[in-house]
């Protein structure tokens, strides 16, 4: 059992955020431990031949990252807003205080010893350099071809998220956040095989990522200095590999244009409409033109995230593409 304890102060500042780095972080892990038939099949089909032959970078990560146990916190550092680019975490990394990334490879060897450890933690700066331009290098490999997909869902998630604190308060967002968080007022229980060393400052909040290789556990990071964490897997993730069905020749591209449907195909994630327009090799102004047509009838929504507008499916929509799928295919998914 892990206890983040909270005072009234850390209450009132919890926060949401997610982030690529810790996404690519905790990818490695998933690489180790999740098979071709887990929610992350796909992505291991995909990424697993690319990996076949280990190079200098993986052997390093999988060695900072093991399969369970303890994962220096330093290579997660918390988001300072709600998103963030992978340029600016891998930068938080980097900037580490050379006697934290000592203390926590020393604390990484001593539960998981590796041969490659010792030499990092007698030349921090050196580490830090490897260590950034192997995530760098692993970023690019195996999480960013799929990272504005993995983003729509995290988006998506942090939307219900707050929408559950605004309609039920703190006790209603632990209810449903996952089965083995618990909020008892004064503190958080995480129901985990294992303790965190040291207990986190006073008055730092309370940071909540979802993150969609944690998956199926729920990961806290308590220790000082570092901000109290709770990682959790996104709602939905079950969708987020699934391929896109071709409706070019279905009763619902007859119904509204091939491109409509599409569009209607494509939004089981919420999506920009640059996002979208890449997805579908439209331009920009054309897509937008038919999203509002689309949502005037009721078939697709919009929201504002930041400074972009996500369009989502509704139920009409989600209707109107069952009912257009042929017959075997809408019974096995029904």
């Amino acid at each position: 059992m892990i206890t983040i304890r909270l005072s009234t102060d850390d209450v009132s500042r919890i926060r949401f955020a997610f982030s690529p780095v810790w996404e690519t972080v905790t990818s490695v892990r998933a690489l180790s431990n999740s098979t071709a038939g887990s929610v992350h099949g796909p992505w291991l089909r995909k990424v697993r031949p690319l990996c076949a032959d280990p190079d200098d970078d993986l052997l390093l990560l999988k060695a900072l990252i093991p399969p369970v146990s303890y994962i220096p916190d330093f290579i997660t550092p918390a988001p300072p807003r709600r998103s963030t680019s992978f340029e600016s975490g891998l930068a938080a990394v980097a900037a580490t205080p050379h006697h934290l990334v000592v203390d926590e490879l020393t604390k990484l060897h001593t539960e998981t010893p590796h041969p490659l450890l010792p030499g990092l933690i007698a030349n921090p700066r050196k580490a830090l350099e490897r260590i950034t331009s192997a995530l760098d290098n692993y970023w690019h490999q195996a999480i960013e071809p799929d990272w504005r997909r993995m983003r729509s869902l995290l988006q998506e998630d942090l939307a219900f998220r707050l929408e559950e604190l605004a309609s039920g308060g703190v006790d209603r967002l632990f209810r449903n956040l996952h089965p083995s968080v618990r909020f008892t007022g004064d503190r958080i229980e995480i129901e985990r095989p294992y303790s965190c060393d040291g207990e986190p400052l006073p008055g730092q909040g309370l940071l909540l990522v979802p993150c969609v290789f944690t998956w199926p556990a729920a990961l806290p990071v308590t220790a000082a200095p570092h901000v109290p964490t709770i990682t959790y897997p996104p709602r939905g993730l079950g969708r987020l590999w699934e391929s896109q069905e071709d409706v070019s020749e279905s009763p619902l591209a007859e119904l509204v244009g091939r491109t409509r449907a599409a569009i209607v195909s494509h939004l089981d994630l919420p999506m920009s409409t640059t996002h979208l327009a890449h997805q579908l090799g439209v331009s920009a102004p054309t897509l937008s033109v038919h999203l509002s047509i689309l949502r005037a009838a009721g078939v697709v929504d919009s929201r504002r995230d930041g400074r972009a507008v996500l369009y989502s499916r509704t139920s009409l929509g989600n209707q109107l593409l069952a009912a257009s799928r042929p017959a075997g295919l809408a019974a096995a998914t029904a």
